[in-house]
């Protein structure tokens, strides 16, 4: 008897790791070496390779791959159709798979719909990533990224709020602080 939820489409591959609470939807697909955290919600036709690590609370939308390489901290959200890679170079004739390169994506970040994170980058805590932007470098912590290549466009709280000059969140009053170029939550 398992502790979690799988469809009676979903392939759990023997030696998986799956925590209790979580819920995996139709047509899915959880390699032996993975390992998924409590409370997780993969969606339909969701694929999570090999060596792969997420967190507790991620939210895996549908059609989504997690390529080897990638490790998703607590509280993550991977919006619909989004893509990792995790080879710089692929090429059909030439076996790469020596040269993975790790992609970690950070508490709370939020990557949204159609985005694609180019492997060997790391994701900063509370990023948020918009809909279709492609990431080719390292996120900052709470920050907006938008377009191709993706571009730092503005700066979000913890609830995902854009902030504005006061750095106050308005759905929750939390304060933020910039310094050196990285914003951070105030202490209070």
């Amino acid at each position: 008897m398992t502790n979690y939820y799988k469809h009676e489409t979903t392939i759990i591959d023997q030696g998986a790791q799956i925590g209790a609470g979580s819920k995996i939807w139709h047509f899915s697909h959880i390699m032996e070496s993975a390992e998924v955290g409590e409370n997780c919600i993969l969606g339909q036709n969701v694929f999570v390779g090999n060596k792969v690590k997420l967190g507790n609370n991620v939210k895996v939308q549908n059609n989504v791959s997690v390529y080897e390489g990638v490790v998703c901290e607590d509280d993550v959200f991977l919006g619909p159709s989004m893509v990792f890679t995790n080879v710089i170079n692929p090429r059909s004739a030439v076996e790469r798979k020596n040269e993975f390169k790790t992609t970690l994506v950070k508490r709370g970040a939020t990557i949204g719909a159609n985005a694609t994170v180019i492997c060997g980058t790391t994701l900063g805590e509370y990023c948020m990533i918009g809909a279709g932007a492609v990431v080719t470098k390292n996120v900052k912590p709470f920050a907006l990224m938008t377009g191709v290549p993706a571009k730092q466009t503005g700066w979000v709280s913890r609830n995902g709020v854009v902030l504005k000059d006061d750095l106050i969140c308005p759905e929750t009053g939390e304060k933020y602080r910039l310094e050196g170029g990285l914003l951070s939550l105030q202490d209070e």
